[in-house]
């Protein structure tokens, strides 16, 4: 196979992800919906070229997706009037998609492609910026098992853990589930650190303590004292984005008819927080809705 690599979406984790397959010695052609991002990042990747889709179809054997959502991974992939990336796509080849998608519609996506003889695979990435960068990511990955082979030397350039999930959309599905914690142990980490705060309790005791404790967890660790107390609330990682991988995870307990007695309340205060930020706001920025609001049940 081609050790040409395509790469979609020049975001803030997908500049560094492509940085580390550059780095690995395989060709790379990326391409975003801004020039400017695709400036940016060929200056920034060495070894990169700018392309268009098409070009990206019929020259690359393995394709990347680091896209917002799904309707953007459709956009991309099926276009409008012929334009879209499967036109060009060689029977054969592998289109991967890292996004944070909606799992159902990956399986629609999938049975296209299917029928095209075109391979698909979901393996979203957790881990933000920071492991982006350094190359250690936690990587979930759905599909073939035969087809997931082929490429998990590629995915080992940008993670450290690669970890198959079973079939197609189940990866997606398990980053949607992943967030809903992550973004659950954020409320309650913000929530206690208000609380302690107002009885005067110093914040870094507050942390401290949590994190000696058994009320450790992500956030506590790697959010509280580096975005929230410090007042940066500039992780990398937006408001929208969690909001929306939150909605999937509710979607997503509805479809299986298992009732969640904690996640929709956790999703009214990301869509309070949505509502009263705008999307573009960091989601370390939940603090500040629930230090004047609280979780509302």
């Amino acid at each position: 196979m081609s050790q040409e690599i395509g790469f979609i979406g020049m975001g803030k984790i997908g500049v560094p992800m492509a940085r580390r397959i550059a780095a690995s010695g395989r060709r790379l052609r990326v391409h975003d919906i801004s020039e400017q991002a695709v400036r940016a990042a060929c200056s920034a990747i060495q070894g990169a070229t700018s392309d268009s889709l098409q070009n990206i179809g019929a020259q690359c054997d393995v394709i990347i997706l680091m896209l917002p959502d799904s309707p953007a991974v459709k956009a991309v992939l099926l276009g409008n009037g012929g334009k879209g990336l499967i036109e060009n796509l060689r029977k054969g080849s592998i289109v991967i998609d890292m996004s944070s998608s909606d799992p159902s519609a990956t399986r629609e996506l999938g049975e296209v492609l299917h029928q095209r003889g075109i391979a698909f695979l979901d393996a979203p990435v957790s881990g933000g910026v920071k492991r982006a960068v350094n190359g250690t990511l936690s990587i979930m990955v759905g599909g073939d098992p035969d087809t997931i082979a082929q490429i998990k030397d590629l995915l080992l350039t940008m993670g450290t853990t690669v970890t198959e999930t079973g079939a197609l959309g189940s990866a997606h599905a398990m980053k949607a589930l992943n967030n809903y914690v992550s973004a659950t142990g954020l409320v309650a980490a913000c929530e206690a650190l208000k609380i302690g705060q107002a009885f005067g309790i110093d914040a870094k005791d507050i942390v401290a303590i949590l994190n000696t404790s058994t009320g450790k967890n992500n956030a506590t660790e790697n959010k509280l004292m580096q975005f929230i107390v410090s007042g940066k609330f500039d992780s990398g990682f937006s408001l929208g984005l969690m909001k929306k991988d939150l909605t999937i995870a509710m979607g997503l307990a509805k479809s299986v008819n298992t009732p969640t007695a904690i996640g929709d309340s956790v999703l009214d205060a990301w869509r309070r927080a949505d509502e009263l930020l705008g999307p573009g706001a960091d989601h370390t920025e939940i603090y500040r809705v629930l230090e004047s609001t609280g979780l509302k049940t």
